[in-house]
């Protein structure tokens, strides 16, 4: 798995949503099935970086509203 400081070094996206502005999160595809995720606010701060099949499973949970809250 590929490590932080590789993934400081990579290219990171932001989303279309986010209107411009600095309330939003980045995601970088790094090598090795890796994917980052960092505060587009603190982009030299700390960056969660996760295996790829898991971060694929997060989406598919959010995109199927098993993530929505009810209360």
């Amino acid at each position: 798995m590929i490590g932080q400081a590789e993934l400081r070094d990579t290219n990171w996206t932001r989303s279309s949503f986010s209107s411009g502005g600095d309330n939003c999160v980045e995601v970088a595809f790094g090598a090795g099935e890796t994917v980052g995720v960092r505060d587009s606010k603190m982009i030299p701060g700390p960056l969660l970086a996760v295996a790829g099949e898991a971060f694929a499973a997060f989406l598919n949970g959010v995109k199927d509203g098993q993530l929505d809250r009810t209360a």
